[in-house]
């Protein structure tokens, strides 16, 4: 049996691939970027002006407003969003760029961020504008339902593509490949597996089974907690060695125009490296683009969906500016990038392990652990409301229920099981998942612009939520 299923990854892999390489190449990065700048220059860099205000928002946001439609308070819709977006890519993700492209690639990340946090913008801005009630009461959003509603009944098939990929999408990035990377590093301590999938198993048919409303309220607790407690570690680090900071800065700076030189163990890049591994990581760490928080925050109780949109661009703004750049300065300030035979998924450990003062020994590598799995854990959650809210857009209310225990029954097959195929078509659904996405937010920009202008020009735009 097992030599059957070993014939069939390697199937799926072999047509997988090709697809892979043509989804994730340089058309796609084009179009990515390309759309976030066409939205940037669009709202006159309303994102980058308003970053004050969108945080004023988010802390105003905390009370879910009974009086207006939604099921989530603002914040809580933002968490279950970040909950999805910040994982292991904040780890991985940013020491496998530095690897391979350099310094300057953590530059080329923080553009991707500065850009997509328009994108994000957009998603979220169309997600609440076009969102719909279902017969059974469900607040919907997202891609899908802007596509259909804003676009018309001849762009269904465009809706549809996405919520099937997005459906799928969460089994495997946002479930079995999760599961499986918090098993993975847990294996390490001595934990079986099997003790980790029963565990993982219990938790989610608590908070899973509970619906969008528990999963907000849980991601509400555990985000803002995972996230400080991560950046609090990363920044012990960088306090400890903050002589060695400017050199660093002007070094990502320097080395994302110039080829950086072979160091150590590190065997150099170009600048096309440093561009490429960041804008992919960055992409895949923050999602802007994919369209995939649109889907929770359509969810949150607000008045206008501008208003929403300033909050749900922080997605983008938390996620790589502030989470991977302390993971990214952890990494450089400690030299341990070019250490001979580093690799991604040590990489961040062997940092922190090294980089923690005297009385801190021993830690690091239990810190990132820790970091990994609630990553991980936060991540199942977040991706559950999104693939949920695909597979109700495709089959209607009745999809909800099924879904959730299916999603709930998946999660302990990742934590022992092998998944390097699942990896591969997790990803290529992520991309799968950005083009319909991205079309839709182009065709719908002048209704964007316009929402955007109403907005402004109202006399009391500060006081809407």
């Amino acid at each position: 049996m097992s030599e059957f299923i070993e014939q069939i990854a390697s199937v799926v892999t072999a047509v997988i691939t090709p697809i892979n390489d043509v989804v994730w190449g340089p058309i796609m990065l084009v179009l990515l970027l390309g759309t976030g700048l066409f939205l940037t220059f669009g709202l006159r860099f309303l994102t980058w002006r308003d970053i004050p205000r969108g945080f004023k928002l988010m802390w105003r946001g905390r009370a879910k407003l009974d009086h207006l439609e939604g099921e989530l308070s603002p914040f809580n819709a933002l968490m279950t969003a970040l909950a999805a977006t910040v994982g292991t890519g904040n780890i991985v993700g940013v020491a496998t760029a530095i690897l391979i492209g350099g310094p300057g690639a953590l530059f080329w990340m923080w553009c991707t961020a500065m850009v997509g946090m328009a994108t994000k913008f957009a998603e979220t801005v169309l997600a609440v504008q076009y969102r719909e009630v279902t017969p059974a009461g469900n607040v919907v959003g997202g891609p899908m339902y802007f596509i259909k509603n804003g676009l018309g009944k001849n762009w269904l098939w465009l809706g549809t593509l996405f919520a099937i990929f997005g459906g799928l999408a969460g089994f495997g990035i946002g479930n079995l490949t999760q599961t499986n990377a918090i098993s993975g590093v847990l294996a390490k301590f001595g934990i079986s597996p099997w003790i980790t999938a029963g565990v993982l198993f219990v938790l989610l048919g608590i908070v899973v089974v509970g619906g969008v409303q528990r999963i907000g309220a849980v991601s509400g607790k555990l985000v803002p907690f995972m996230a400080l407690f991560y950046i609090l570690t990363a920044l012990i680090i960088i306090v400890v060695h903050i002589d060695r900071v400017p050199e660093i800065f002007m070094l990502v700076i320097r080395e994302a125009f110039s080829p950086s030189a072979a160091q150590g163990g590190f065997a150099g890049a170009t600048v096309w490296l440093a561009i490429r591994y960041g804008v992919a990581r960055g992409v895949f760490s923050n999602e802007a683009g994919l369209g995939s928080a649109a889907i929770a925050q359509a969810t949150a109780t607000v008045d206008n969906p501008v208003t929403m949109g300033l909050i749900g661009m922080l997605g983008t703004f938390i996620d790589t500016i502030i989470v991977c750049s302390m993971t990214g300065f952890a990494i450089l300030v400690t030299g341990v990038w070019t250490a001979p035979g580093a690799n991604g998924a040590t990489l961040t450990s062997v940092a922190f392990a090294s980089g923690l003062p005297p009385f801190l020994q021993g830690w690091g590598d239990i810190l990132v652990t820790i970091a990994l799995a609630l990553f991980a854990f936060s991540t199942i959650l977040g991706w559950c409301v999104y693939s949920e809210r695909c597979w109700v857009f495709l089959l209607g209310d009745k999809a909800l229920k099924p879904f959730r225990l299916i999603f709930t029954i998946v999660a302990p097959i990742g934590a022992v099981s092998q998944l390097d195929t699942a990896w591969l078509v997790a990803d290529t659904l992520n991309a799968l998942m950005a083009i319909p996405n991205l079309v839709g937010l182009l065709l719908l920009s002048p209704v964007l612009f316009k929402l955007v202008n109403d907005y402004n020009s109202s006399p009391k735009k500060d006081e809407l939520l």
